[in-house]
């Protein structure tokens, strides 16, 4: 099943670490419709800006993935409505580009610049919710103390 025209189902919900401890990843159809409108709305149109492969890092976090991981309880990637973007994998563009994009050009709930350097964030978290309204926030999410600590940029 496809979310847009550039990216499936099967992409956003893959996870080694479900796979390895057999937790079932499958999005009830709110998850979908939300995942859908997130796929459409931020994914597709930084796909075709840059016309080259979006690495998906983190998608769809069912409930029991998103506590074996140790992901916040309030986890937008449970509700379908948050990936994490890598571009850096495929070496065409930076995440750098796709974080200035979404920040620059689409409305969004949460655009956060994750950890690398000041010129590179090792992957861009972003979401997007189907209803409601999008917060646009723009943070930067820095280790404080081995901590993860979020400043707004």
């Amino acid at each position: 099943m496809n979310l847009s025209k550039n990216l499936s189902l099967a992409e956003v919900t893959k996870s080694a670490t479900a796979k390895r401890r057999g937790i079932a990843n499958e999005p009830s159809v709110e998850h979908l419709e939300n995942l859908k409108a997130l796929s459409e709305n931020i994914f597709q149109p930084v796909r075709e800006e840059f016309m080259c492969p979006i690495f998906i890092s983190s998608g769809y976090r069912s409930e029991a993935l998103n506590e074996a991981i140790g992901g916040s309880k309030t986890s937008q990637h449970s509700k379908g409505e948050a990936f994490d973007l890598d571009a850096d994998v495929y070496g065409v563009i930076t995440n750098a580009d796709i974080f200035n994009y979404i920040t620059d050009r689409l409305d969004f709930d949460q655009c956060i610049w994750e950890f690398g350097t000041d010129s590179n964030p090792d992957w861009v978290h972003v979401s997007y919710k189907k209803e409601g309204k999008n917060r646009g926030q723009i943070l930067k999410a820095v280790r404080v103390n081995g901590k993860t600590s979020y400043r707004t940029i």
